[in-house]
């Protein structure tokens, strides 16, 4: 499997990561043990993994998993801290002391020394930046902490983020960690862009959009059966994903049509269409069976040609808004991208 370096730091991740949100919750431990022994067998190095996934069980098991194999030796481990582990007012959000009890929780629950990247999992509008990334810091210069970086985060935070710790001479910002996919590319707008002209290595979350890219589904039939969706057909439709309507499917559509020219499913498509993406370190896969997981790594010998990717790039463009990107690219003849030597298909 291939590896990239993450950002500027010294860490190298496998260009795809096991996402372990399922651990504890819609998998067994039994079976989180196989997708782990499967996924280092195939190359895997990278595993991600959050205080609050099955309220501390994906920790746990994968701790149990490290253990067994004797530590952890050749894997880059991740984990995040920030939303609620308890009902306490010190139980929740980026502060020091619910962000240093977090990371001990963590590192008891995985068995670990050191965590490789220790990510704030979103933004806390209660707490002043200066006083997470002064506890980040803290992490790293103790030997808790290698790397540290941040999810689900608007550009202008991500940017006052890394300015701030450049600023102040602290662990600078390694990581970004939004979701991406074929359905949502509105990170294409800012934090890609930021990513690529700080140096910060993008690892994508929900790559198949909760499943929907997986072609499963059909816009005239309700899911049934052991699928995410089958099991809870709501599933999807906040108003921060909203996948049931006709620009999905028309997406979908076409990431079927690729894949049948390709010879592959639709799956592999849409992994191989992020994987290409400029910026990106690791795809982070969210499988909740074995099977499930190795039809993704099948996808590791297949690349997208040109004319497929600006096919897809093109179904998939969300279009800018009016104002001010389309304001700077018609009017000042600026054009974001141009600037930092990429040109997705916007």
């Amino acid at each position: 499997m291939e590896h990239r370096q993450l950002g500027l730091s010294s860490l190298e991740l496998s260009v795809f990561g096991l996402g372990t949100m399922t651990f504890g919750d819609e998998s067994d431990e039994s079976t989180c043990r196989a997708m782990l022994d499967r996924f280092v067998a195939a190359g895997g190095t990278f595993i991600d993994t959050a205080d609050v996934y099955a309220a501390g069980a994906s920790e746990e098991i994968i701790g149990r998993w490290l253990a067994n194999r004797g530590g952890p030796k050749g894997v880059v481990l991740a984990t995040k801290g920030r939303f609620a582990t308890g009902d306490g007012p010190d139980d929740r959000g980026a502060g020091r002391r619910h962000l240093e009890r977090a990371l001990e929780a963590s590192l008891r629950r995985l068995g670990v020394e050191v965590i490789d990247l220790y990510q704030v999992h979103g933004w806390d509008p209660q707490t002043p930046i200066e006083e997470t990334l002064a506890t980040l810091n803290d992490f790293v210069e103790k030997g808790k902490v290698r790397q540290v970086g941040l999810s689900n985060v608007t550009g202008w935070q991500l940017l006052h983020a890394v300015l701030v710790a450049r600023y102040e001479g602290w662990a600078p910002i390694t990581s970004l960690q939004p979701q991406y996919n074929l359905l949502a590319r509105q990170v294409d707008w800012d934090l890609l862009p930021i990513c690529l002209e700080q140096s910060i290595g993008i690892l994508p979350w929900s790559p198949l959009g909760g499943g929907w890219l997986s072609g499963k589904y059909s816009p005239d039939q309700v899911p049934t059966g052991a699928t995410r969706l089958g099991e809870d057909p709501n599933r999807g439709q906040e108003s921060y994903f909203r996948r049931n309507r006709d620009r999905t499917w028309t997406i979908v559509d076409e990431v079927k049509a690729v894949a049948r020219e390709g010879g592959v499913n639709a799956s592999q498509v849409a992994l191989a269409w992020l994987r290409q993406r400029p910026g990106i370190t690791s795809v982070i896969l969210g499988t909740r069976t074995v099977s499930q997981l190795t039809d993704n790594l099948a996808g590791l010998d297949f690349t997208l040609d040109s004319n497929a990717v600006e096919r897809l790039d093109r179904i998939s463009d969300p279009g800018l808004p009016e104002y001010p990107y389309r304001f700077l690219e018609d009017l000042c003849g600026y054009d974001m991208w141009k600037e930092l030597g990429v040109r997705p298909t916007l």
